[in-house]
């Protein structure tokens, strides 16, 4: 698909690693398709690129689960988005993705998104498309959590400067942790090229950052109190993460991340096709699909 020069309209979905922290569930299934209430998990982080307005995405996942993803989710056209598929033979650390996704980047603006990060909150939609369209430099996100140095940290100056960034410190600078959403411009791949694994045998995303923070072109976003930020890496998060999707959505009678709902609030998708992917589910979430139609 095209894209406008210096605006990110690609998206990476980084969906790999063994899960090891959640066996056994992990033991034959990848992570991110496991449920977080009614829907699998990956839907979260591509109803994130979706927001963005992004409609080029990459999935990387392992060479045991890609196949999984493309039997879900296809090529994308029933979101009005074009998915296509890379493997990561084995995981070698985040940044690893930029370079398995060269040729998918081809030089432009592109998003990177973990796929067991949820994020959620009205304004979401307008922060992710504010950092779509930063032109110069990457943009990674802040959020305030009680025990940093299970994080990536990075703090800032009065004037929301970026200082220093720190991997799990023990004794962290600042509360902020970066979540698993970054935006980068054009010389990502450029920096991404000159990595050497770090002492644990990995390319890590922090490295990235901070080479743009030694340009002078690392910017953060505040995610505040109206935004939450869960990461599902533990069962305990798993079930907090089910537990908060069901209790918004029980409450509203919203969906969270209903991609045919995202596509066609955006216009990827017309309602005729929203109705028609309505009916395909006899369930309540073919039900909820019908009801945002007018023939409904």
């Amino acid at each position: 698909m095209n894209t406008t020069s210096g605006v990110a309209r690609k998206g990476i979905l980084l969906a790999g690693g063994t899960g090891s922290r959640l066996f056994p569930l992990t033991h034959v299934v990848s992570k991110q398709l496991l449920p977080v209430y009614d829907k699998p998990m990956i839907y979260y982080p591509l109803s994130t690129l979706m927001l963005a307005a992004i409609r080029d995405v990459l999935l990387i996942s392992t060479p045991r689960d890609v196949d999984s993803y493309q039997r879900l989710l296809g090529d994308g056209q029933v979101y009005g988005i074009n998915i296509s598929y890379a493997v990561q033979p084995d995981p070698a650390g985040i940044a690893q993705a930029l370079l398995i996704a060269e040729e998918f980047i081809a030089g432009e603006p592109v998003a990177l998104i973990l796929g067991d990060n949820i994020f959620y909150g009205n304004q979401l939609q307008a922060l992710v498309r504010q950092a779509a369209s930063s032109i110069h430099g990457a943009t990674i996100f802040g959020y305030q959590v009680r025990d940093p140095q299970r994080y990536g940290v990075v703090e800032l100056d009065a004037q929301g400067q970026v200082l220093s960034l720190e991997e799990k410190p023990t004794r962290p600078k600042s509360k902020l942790a970066i979540p698993g959403l970054y935006f980068y411009d054009q010389q990502v791949l450029e920096i991404a090229r000159q990595l050497t694994p770090s002492a644990r045998g990995e390319l890590e995303i922090t490295s990235v950052h901070a080479e743009y923070l030694r340009r002078g072109q690392l910017h953060v976003l505040p995610m505040g109190r109206g935004f939450a930020w869960l990461d599902t890496g533990t069962h305990e998060a798993l079930a907090q993460a089910t537990s908060f999707v069901e209790a918004i959505e029980k409450r509203q009678g919203l969906k969270i991340a209903c991609l045919e709902e995202i596509a066609f609030r955006n216009g990827f998708i017309s309602e005729a096709q929203l109705l028609a992917r309505g009916r395909q589910f006899n369930n309540e979430y073919g039900e909820y699909l019908r009801s945002l139609t007018s023939t409904s």
